[in-house]
């Protein structure tokens, strides 16, 4: 009886034997497997992260500066304050063409009054309604001449012109003291055979008696927090020059591509707002922000054309003001080459012989080419007379223009000008 127990013990202890022996190494196998798994999926997960960048701004890239059209766009942003809303109204007829895109900006020194009747004509105006790239900035900024509202207002019209105004190539900063000394023709001509990456804008390292006058003091702008207007004041307190970064300084007045303009605008690498934060106790901030940020930026410092494309009269030394300029400077304006000029006064007689001589301005106040050609002032829908936009009628002033272009391009020092 015995040994039949022990016989039957015999037969299920070996089977269980042999079970565990087999679950002990199915366990061993997966413990190995999933380790060695784990192992592999940890180097994948390194790698994976060594290949894709942990932020989305590091995986945002400069647009492309190819185009598929021949012929550029340019937005452009027209600004002036009290007094300016004429004024304002006959520079943009002057620099109007249907390619084109325009924000125009009344500050709110401006009274209401005034503000009004600048909308009412850039809503009214039958070119500007049948077309739609004429645009007033409706929530207007107070802006202080030498303040960083200036640079603030800047970057809220480029905002509003990448966000109405479709494609566009460059950006181009205006005042109402502005005035065209070529046609739009003209100068999209000229612009159409050259890179769509280059940015015009003058500047120099060498910022002189400004490191002490305006980069060490610190002044608060008003404007960033009230709506009346007053003068910059300065605090006691004094600062260093910036060690992240290298200033530069320069004209106000460029003509900036969609791609830096977009930079500035994103900042995916964060340069262009931390300097937008020092430049805000910087006095004339407009004359150091956007050029301390491009020459600062990789993708950028090699894009700049050391000019501003004006005529502007100063004095020697330069003060804080240009001269206005008058008959006397017709001559050395239009041998200057440049596409634009300042500073005028209002109604100035000069602005007359500019309409007759170089832009062949008509009664309503356009300048003709290709795609207008008003014959008759009697007419009172000029849109009616559109052509195609694509074509132009390059004049003398698209020469002039090319001999500034080519030998700016062309240059010897061309390179060694790029933010130096």
């Amino acid at each position: 009886m015995e040994t039949n127990k022990q016989q039957k013990k015999k037969k299920w202890l070996m089977p269980l034997v042999f079970s565990l022996l087999l679950s002990t190494l199915l366990i061993l196998i997966y413990i190995f497997v999933s380790s060695d798994s784990s192992s592999l999926l940890y180097l994948y997960r390194a790698r994976l992260r060594a290949e894709v960048p942990d932020f989305v701004e590091s995986k945002l890239r400069v647009s492309s500066t190819s185009s598929s059209n021949t012929i550029p766009r340019i937005a452009y942003l027209i600004s002036g304050s009290v007094g300016d809303g004429d004024s304002l109204k006959r520079t943009l007829k002057a620099l109007y063409h249907p390619r084109n895109q325009y924000a125009v900006h009344l500050d709110l020194e401006a009274s209401p009054q005034e503000r009004l009747n600048l909308f009412n004509f850039v809503r009214n105006e039958p070119l500007f309604a049948e077309l739609g790239n004429v645009r007033m900035v409706v929530k207007a900024n107070l802006v202080t001449y030498r303040g960083p509202t200036m640079v603030t207002n800047t970057l809220h019209a480029a905002a509003i012109l990448f966000k109405e105004g479709g494609d566009w190539d460059w950006f181009i900063n205006l005042s109402a003291s502005d005035y065209p000394l070529v046609t739009q023709d003209d100068l999209l001509h000229t612009l159409s055979s050259i890179p769509r990456h280059l940015n015009f804008i003058e500047h120099t390292s060498d910022i002189g008696w400004k490191e002490d006058q305006r980069a060490k003091p610190v002044i608060i702008d008003p404007a960033l927090y009230s709506v009346n207007k007053s003068d910059v004041f300065w605090v006691t307190e004094r600062r260093s020059v910036p060690t992240a970064y290298r200033l530069f300084t320069g004209s106000a007045w460029m003509m900036l591509s969609r791609q830096f303009v977009e930079y500035c605008l994103l900042g995916w690498d964060n340069l262009p707002r931390i300097v937008l934060m020092y430049y805000a106790n910087f006095l004339s901030s407009p004359e150091g922000y956007f050029h301390t940020v491009i020459c600062n930026a990789e993708e950028f410092r090699n894009t700049t054309v050391n000019h501003d494309l004006h005529f502007i009269s100063w004095d020697n030394p330069p003060k804080q003001h240009p001269h206005f300029l008058s008959e006397n400077n017709y001559q050395s304006m239009v041998e200057s080459n440049t596409p634009f000029a300042r500073k005028f006064g209002r109604n100035e007689p000069l602005l007359d012989k500019i309409d007759t001589e170089l832009l062949g301005r008509n009664a309503h106040g356009y300048v003709p080419g290709r795609w207008f050609i008003q014959a008759n002032p009697n007419i009172t829908k000029p849109y009616s007379f559109i052509r195609n936009i694509t074509e132009l009628r390059p004049g003398s002033g698209a020469e002039r223009l090319k001999r500034l272009i080519n030998g700016l391009l062309s240059a010897e020092d061309f390179q060694t000008k790029q933010c130096s």
